[in-house]
């Protein structure tokens, strides 16, 4: 089996990738990392989606290549120029709204348990702001992550605060998890239970 045979990326994809290779953005997601984002985007119809890193938008296209018609994305992004390349070929799609703000900011006032789908492609979500992230899922939400496994552009000491990161999720009770040592290296997490006291009483409500 060959999985980059047959991966039918969504049409806008080549255009928001020759943009993206003009302005020299080097932290775009992979095609193996967006057909799977796709997948699981399909597996929740009617989904509230949440991209944390929107980048120049290819992996936006993507889940949203995934969504069904009453499906909704919030994507974040705090560099307007890679984000205004996300905007010029993806904010016709009324699915969309595209949000200009630092991530961390944002997650700290969104709505808990409002989210069926995350995407977390930058720092805040990931290495900072984790608990604030998790605590949107609604059950059987799905919390997505990327770059797991060694990458070029990598910062000096970096690998310490991805291995930090991988061994906290592996011991969290609220979330069943799968490692996958594929493409950038991706870990899928759903959630089964909720995370705190305050997030239970919230459900209860």
């Amino acid at each position: 089996m060959n999985d980059l045979l047959g991966l039918a990326p969504p049409p806008v994809l080549e255009r928001i990738q020759a943009d993206t290779e003009a302005m020299g953005f080097l932290m775009g997601s992979d095609l193996q990392v967006g057909a799977l984002l796709r997948t699981l985007a399909a597996a929740k119809p009617g989904a509230s989606v949440l991209e944390l890193g929107t980048g120049t938008g290819l992996a936006t296209a993507w889940l949203l290549a995934g969504m069904d018609a009453a499906a909704r994305m919030v994507s974040v992004e705090n560099d307007a120029t890679v984000a205004a390349v996300a905007q010029r070929h993806l904010a016709d799609d009324r699915r969309v709204r595209f949000v200009i703000a630092d991530a961390g900011a944002f997650l700290v006032t969104a709505a808990p348990q409002s989210v069926d789908l995350i995407f977390a492609d930058t720092w805040a979500g990931k290495y900072t702001h984790l608990e604030e992230t998790l605590r949107l899922l609604r059950l059987g939400g799905l919390y997505v992550i990327d770059d797991m496994l060694p990458q070029p552009n990598w910062p000096e000491g970096h690998a310490v605060k991805v291995a930090k990161l991988i061994d906290e999720l592996a011991q969290r009770t609220d979330l069943v998890l799968t490692k996958l040592s594929w493409a950038s290296g991706v870990i899928v997490a759903t959630k089964i239970r909720s995370s705190s006291v305050s997030e239970e009483i919230e459900a209860t409500l």
